[in-house]
């Protein structure tokens, strides 16, 4: 889609009062935002990883604690982004697309990653209770895999509300990322802190396209606006008030927007497209980074070849992202595609009717 064509569609939609049908193919801009936010997730994981390991922090640190407040919005903000395209498809349609897909993944990849780590569980609590928490693992979350777990409950509450006003919808969900829910759950207290972001993508999307348009109208005004906006996020992390009520609100949906215009500005000057690449393969990326980056960390720390933690963490989060490509490539080629293809046997409506669009993930 040109950015003509993406401005006209936000003009359309902002009219209509939510996103309106949107032209097949890939977005430039969407694909770098989504790889921005895959990499900030490798990153947190990768750095808390290392520094969990070593009881030390270094230079990394200071990134995703800066990160912190808008790398998840802004990725469940650009899930919802084209959602329009399908809610009013029939719900044996919707579910298939919107929950059996996500929980396929799931399934397969709490398996593998159980596989990897299952002798070092039984090691300290015996094979029994291993069972046990992979059954858990289907009411709580396990791991990193807690996003493709939550999305397609994401999906559901947008259909099922989807004749309510929009405003009530997003005014609650508001409340509930403000009232900083901590049961201890994750599905509960995930679902409250980020169903808002969610829900803006959806309800908000032409607004966000319109954004973009006007990022590639004016770059030099929003290069001065991200400059403004990385001071005021990091002065708030610094200050330590980034995770106040309403402040964490506002700097979510503030930092989703500064992903959108970087992300905007870089597919303008067609910079970094490795960015643009990982935001193709985010689901890839998603799924099978946890194996090279725990393999390296362990690699590195363990042979002591690099002592500084920083340098460290930056190498195992690189190493997560190009070691989770390297797996599905070496997939493809092998004919595992199950790994990161749902396979037709698993479709219950035939794969050949699902839209060419923008996926969600």
């Amino acid at each position: 889609m040109t950015p003509n064509g993406t401005t006209a569609v936000a003009e359309r939609s902002m009219a209509a009062g939510r996103p309106g049908p949107l032209a097949p193919g890939r977005i430039d801009w969407v694909d770098y935002a989504k790889g921005i936010c895959i990499v900030m997730v490798v990153m947190m994981h990768s750095v808390l990883g290392v520094e969990a390991a070593t009881g030390q922090t270094g230079f990394m640190h200071f990134l995703v604690a800066f990160a912190k407040p808008f790398r998840m919005p802004d990725f469940f903000l650009i899930s919802g982004l084209f959602l329009a395209v399908v809610i009013d498809r029939d719900w044996r349609t919707y579910l298939d697309r919107k929950v059996v897909h996500f929980a396929y993944f799931y399934l397969l990849w709490v398996t593998i990653q159980f596989g990897f780590k299952a002798p070092s569980f039984a090691a300290g609590s015996g094979w029994a209770h291993v069972g046990l928490m992979y059954l858990q693992s289907f009411i709580e979350p396990f791991g990193t895999l807690w996003f493709i777990y939550l999305l397609p409950i994401c999906f559901v509450v947008c259909k099922a509300t989807r004749r309510m006003p929009p405003l009530l919808i997003w005014s609650v969900a508001a409340l509930l990322e403000t009232a900083h829910i901590s049961t201890g759950w994750t599905v509960i207290d995930e679902f409250a802190a980020r169903f808002v972001y969610f829900y803006s993508g959806y309800w908000l999307a032409g607004h966000v396209f319109a954004w973009s348009g006007q990022v590639r109208a004016s770059p030099g005004w929003s290069l001065a606006g991200l400059a403004l906006w990385a001071l005021v996020n990091g002065g708030l992390v610094e200050l330590g008030v980034s995770e106040w009520p309403l402040v964490s609100l506002a700097l979510g949906l503030a930092g989703a927007l500064a992903i959108v215009t970087m992300a905007t500005l870089l597919a303008r000057m067609r910079w970094l497209n490795i960015l643009r690449y990982c935001g193709e393969h985010s689901i890839v990326i998603y799924l099978a980074f946890f194996l090279p980056m725990a393999a390296t960390r362990t690699l590195l720390l363990q042979t002591g070849l690099i002592h500084d933690i920083g340098t460290i963490s930056l190498i195992v989060t690189v190493a997560g992202v190009v070691g989770a490509i390297a797996i599905w490539r070496a997939a493809l080629a092998a004919g595992a595609n199950f790994l990161f293809e749902r396979p037709a046997a698993f479709w219950i409506v035939p794969k050949k009717t699902q839209a060419t669009l923008q996926p969600a993930e």
